[in-house]
């Protein structure tokens, strides 16, 4: 598997999950800098890491979303890219429209830090197939602005689709439908809010953040 790490002005979880992806792979990834105009050759996955890209300014993500590499980010999701973006890599995707919905300020109006306990939705994609369907996980959180929103119209079609990936087994933000991870159409983007680079090490906890990206690497391997 060939990894490529997206990193920003701002960008604070570029390591952990350069890191993640190597435990998981074996083989370091490819560090990417925003003025980059093209996806390394040969890139199978792209990881957009947490943080506050551009320091949140305007909307968190907004700035990252206009950046040269995220033309080529897109470009690479819709030729059947595999992608994923957490927490500010999540508010990125949604900002260039390879996931719906938007990420407000949390219902609290205050940053949220903590261990989540988490229910796995679907194990249907090649982020969620190492997991069983309904399985509490516990992952990190760090956001203040990790509300996720959407129409009622487009959570039916979520639901429907099957492309709620994680939700919160007790909401910490107000997201509809307690929503903490989404998948594209094509169930080869994912974006959500809690941190699994930051679950992948018993020193860290736990390691149920580490079978997300061993769900990767078997998705990749009979490629």
């Amino acid at each position: 598997m060939k990894a490529a790490v997206i990193v920003f002005p701002g960008s604070n979880c570029d390591r952990d999950l350069a890191d993640a992806f190597e435990r998981a792979s074996g083989r370091r990834p490819a560090m990417v800098w925003h003025k980059e105009t093209e996806i390394p050759a040969g890139t199978d996955i792209v990881g957009i890491p947490g943080g506050f890209s551009f320091g949140d300014y305007l909307r968190c993500g907004a700035i990252a979303a206009r950046s040269p590499i995220a033309r080529a980010i897109v470009d690479f999701a819709r030729r059947g890219g595999m992608v994923i973006g957490i927490c500010n890599g999540f508010q990125v995707l949604t900002e260039t429209g390879l996931l719906p919905g938007a990420l407000m300020r949390n219902a609290g109006l205050k940053f949220i830090c903590r261990t989540e306990p988490l229910i796995v939705e679907t194990t249907d994609s090649p982020f969620t197939r190492n997991y069983a369907r309904g399985e509490e996980i516990r992952i990190p959180i760090a956001h203040h602005d990790g509300n996720y929103q959407v129409s009622e119209a487009e959570l039916a079609a979520l639901r429907d689709a099957d492309r709620i990936a994680f939700t919160y087994a007790h909401n910490p933000n107000g997201s509809v439908g307690s929503i903490a991870g989404v998948l594209s159409e094509n169930r080869r983007v994912l974006g959500m809010m809690p941190h699994p680079e930051r679950r992948v090490d018993p020193a860290q906890g736990g390691t149920d953040g580490l079978r997300l990206f061993t769900s990767i690497v078997d998705a990749l391997a009979p490629a």
